[in-house]
């Protein structure tokens, strides 16, 4: 079922500014509705299509049970990124793309795996019983750091069912690193941006924090539909599974033959 996007929303959100009409890529020809005062004005009817398709894309990623990898290293989404992350438990970057977050697993899961390694060793006050004060406030600080860098995917599959990104021109490696993966990528277009580089693009204002903050509840929703879909399938099953049991027909007995009866005795 299709997620219903208030058009009026988007409008008041500013979802329709695009840049200066001299720094257009013309592959987004089709998405730009007019120019006003040098500007792009994208065609909503359009935004609206793309957040569609995307959205049911991002519910049945959802309903299978695959994460969306969230991401946003601009200064004016980081905080709806990890927000949006975190209602939904999905992974996220918001700091600075690391190179081969996707495509250097070994790497990456080594920094990762060392990082959960300290924390369980803080928690359990083994790094507390065994350093002095200095020392241990030293550990401290560089799991501060390493989630920094880290937090956001310490919990990520290896291979994500999507990447969502809000800026693909500010994000362009994470881009890069899905595609090299066939990891399809849903981001926000605007009209500077060659549209061709997310398998489900979004035509809109991708600097308007309004914006971002509405495509991403959009978003939100879409994401936890589909795993409520999912939870809802899996308890459905066993129910399923016994109710057939219920209802199977009893096997009927088998009668011994006359003959093996008037033999008895």
């Amino acid at each position: 079922m299709a997620t219903d996007v208030d058009i009026k929303q988007l409008l008041e959100s500013g979802a329709h500014f695009g840049h200066k009409a001299s720094r257009w890529h013309p592959k987004m020809a089709p998405n730009i509705h007019s120019k006003r005062d040098g500007n792009h004005i994208i065609d909503l009817t359009k935004t609206v299509e793309g957040l569609q398709k995307a959205l049911a894309f991002l519910t049945d990623t959802a309903a299978a049970g695959k994460q969306v990898l969230l991401v946003s290293t601009k200064r004016q989404a980081k905080d709806i990124i990890k927000s949006t992350a975190e209602t939904t438990s999905m992974p996220y970057v918001s700091e600075r793309w690391l190179g081969g977050m996707l495509t250097n697993q070994n790497t990456i899961g080594g920094r990762i795996k060392y990082l959960k390694d300290l924390e369980n060793r803080m928690a359990s006050g083994e790094l507390a019983a065994k350093y002095n004060k200095l020392e241990v406030q030293r550990y401290e600080e560089e799991i501060e750091a390493m989630n920094q860098m880290y937090g956001g995917i310490k919990e990520m599959a290896a291979k994500p069912g999507a990447v969502l990104v809000i800026d693909v021109l500010e994000d362009i490696n994470a881009v890069r690193e899905a595609k090299k993966l066939g990891i399809p990528v849903v981001a926000l277009i605007d009209t500077n941006v060659d549209p061709t580089l997310a398998d489900y693009p979004i035509p809109c204002n991708d600097d308007a924090t309004k914006t971002i903050s509405l495509i991403l509840s959009y978003v939100e929703k879409a994401i936890l539909a589909g795993k409520a879909r999912a939870a809802k399938s899996a308890s459905a099953k066993p129910a399923d599974k016994d109710k057939a049991a219920e209802t199977k027909t009893p096997a009927t007995p088998v009668e011994p033959p006359v003959e093996a009866v008037k033999g008895i005795g």
